[in-house]
């Protein structure tokens, strides 16, 4: 199942059934899942853990040194869990000391083309990020977050579950749970009704994350004011529970 024609370290830990294209390169302590599925031309460098049923596309580089100037070699890693796609040329990097030492990403995601993740970022699961989609270093993106093609995220920024981030955005604050935002620099528009559907949530829980999102950006309330009344809301209400906890532990400011 390995191409005769690619390069594989004595050090890194392959286990059965795994796939490897020809000319790919894989690293030193790298260790890759069962039923995992990796092209040509494709380069893995570690510390790097893969786990099972991913899929890693041609020229797709994953677990390199971080591009951060303050890097000087320390030992971090990359952690990746089970039934990812890596598209195209896409680069995913290890973290720094400057953060915990690793760059995270869960289950069940889809990274297209040219997409990037800088080092020390934090993916959740089912997370689709479009072609050229760029996260700058320390990023935390919620579950079942989608990114349009050719958006950006600044460093140190967090995007909530199920928020839409559109194409073209450029995202530079916290985007809370639920939202859909737009432009450069990003803004909100409205919530991401259609995607909260399609993942089983009830017309009444999508009413009451709408009023959140009417409370908290359209009733002119102060942020203070406004957490008063998203707090009551929270109260009878578990689906507002988290745009609430979001916004108490933003550090950046949200999107306004």
């Amino acid at each position: 199942m390995i191409d005769s024609r690619a390069v594989i370290s004595p050090q890194a830990q392959i286990a059965a059934g795994v796939e490897v294209g020809p000319f790919s390169v894989i690293g030193p302590d790298v260790v890759i899942g069962a039923g995992t599925w990796i092209g040509p031309h494709a380069v893995i460098n570690g510390p790097t853990r893969i786990g099972v049923d991913n899929k890693i596309f041609q020229f797709a580089s994953l677990g390199d040194a971080p591009q951060d100037k303050k890097y000087k070699g320390e030992p971090t890693r990359l952690e990746i869990g089970d039934r990812n796609v890596f598209r195209e040329s896409v680069t995913v990097n290890r973290g720094t000391t400057h953060d915990k030492g690793v760059t995270h990403i869960g289950n069940d995601n889809l990274l297209m083309a040219y997409s990037h993740v800088a080092h020390d970022c934090h993916l959740g699961d089912q997370i689709v990020m479009a072609n050229s989609a760029t996260l700058g270093g320390h990023v935390e993106v919620g579950d079942w977050v989608i990114m349009g093609g050719l958006s950006a995220v600044h460093q140190f920024t967090k995007i909530g579950a199920h928020c839409f981030i559109a194409h073209n955005a450029a995202v530079t604050r916290d985007v809370p749970p639920y939202v859909m935002a737009v432009g450069r620099p990003a803004v909100p528009h409205s919530v991401n009704s259609e995607g909260l559907k399609r993942r089983g949530f009830t017309a009444e829980q999508i009413l009451n994350i709408r009023r959140a999102y009417r409370t908290l950006y359209r009733s002119g309330l102060k942020l203070a004011a406004a957490m008063v009344e998203l707090e009551k809301m929270a109260a009878d209400h578990a689906e507002i529970r988290p745009f609430v906890e979001f916004i108490k532990r933003s550090e950046r400011s949200i999107v306004r």
